[in-house]
């Protein structure tokens, strides 16, 4: 999987991850991987290009869980893998486990958080998200946002890491609880793709969080951020509204020559409806 600003953007599904659906935390942790495997599937039909792998089942060992994980989805697609984890144990297990080339969630602009992260990432030759916040916490002002992206990109470069495997979040943070926090992530999105030309994934479903029909939230707000930079992001891919947004935003922004897959997905959609 390559991931460009001139290249069709990329969906990372979301939604193996126990946070929030206790029902599949509760079968990972019994050693179930069943629905895993159904949403891996699913998430790939749909259109996901690559997987966020989350383990975060709280009172289990994630970095065994985390392996199991990996391994149950490895076994019903190809599809790239993203280990999404804050434990470095957990990350150091999943990286070692795993066959291909990896992305990692995530690292933030911490000296301690880019010292134990960024060395694991260059031994197993994956890529990293890089979140724009650091110490300090979550800036509200663009401009420092790309300070601490560039400060991850330097780290990154001086562990051997090249500037393609660095992907920086500039953050999306709910619009609920500040009207102008989408403004700030849009800004933060130009600054770092004119200062730094880096790849940048964020979480898309954060913009809309508390507010009631989400899903036409979530892809105006994608269709504006492809237009600022943006290049990839974690969603979810089995929304219509979502692969919609996606794809017709890629025809516009000249990413998909001549609307080949926009056709393409259309005539599936087309046969599928007309399947008794």
């Amino acid at each position: 999987m390559t991931i460009g600003p001139d290249r069709p953007f990329v969906l990372i599904g979301e939604r193996i991850n126990p946070s929030g659906r206790k029902r599949l935390g509760a079968e990972m942790a019994a050693g179930d991987f069943s629905r895993v495997q159904r949403d891996a599937a699913a998430q790939v039909a749909a259109g996901a290009h690559v997987l966020d792998v989350n383990a975060g089942v709280p009172i289990a060992d994630e970095a065994a869980l985390l392996v199991a994980a990996l391994r149950a989805v490895s076994e019903v697609t190809q599809a790239p893998l993203c280990l999404d984890s804050s434990v470095i144990e957990a990350l150091a297990a999943g990286l070692a486990a795993y066959p291909g080339k990896a992305l990692v969630n995530s690292v933030t602009g911490e000296d301690d958080r880019l010292e134990a992260v960024l060395p694991l990432v260059k031994k197993h030759g994956a890529a990293v998200i890089g979140m724009a916040n650091d110490e300090t916490g979550i800036s509200s002002n663009p401009e420092y946002r790309l300070g601490v992206a560039r400060k991850i990109l330097q780290r990154a470069q001086d562990h051997g890491i090249a500037p393609e495997d660095v992907l920086i979040d500039p953050l999306a943070l709910t619009v609920a609880a500040d009207p102008e926090a989408v403004q700030v992530t849009l800004h933060t999105m130009r600054l770092i793709r004119d200062a730094l030309g880096l790849n940048m994934v964020c979480g898309a479903s954060n913009i809309s969080f508390g507010l009631p029909d989400r899903s036409p939230l979530n892809a105006a707000f994608l269709s504006m951020a492809m237009v600022c930079g943006l290049t990839c992001a974690i969603t979810d891919p089995t929304n219509p509204a979502i692969r919609q947004a996606v794809l017709a935003s890629d025809v516009l922004l000249g990413h998909d020559p001549y609307a080949g897959a926009w056709i393409a997905h259309f005539r599936a959609q087309k046969a599928a409806a007309s399947t008794p």
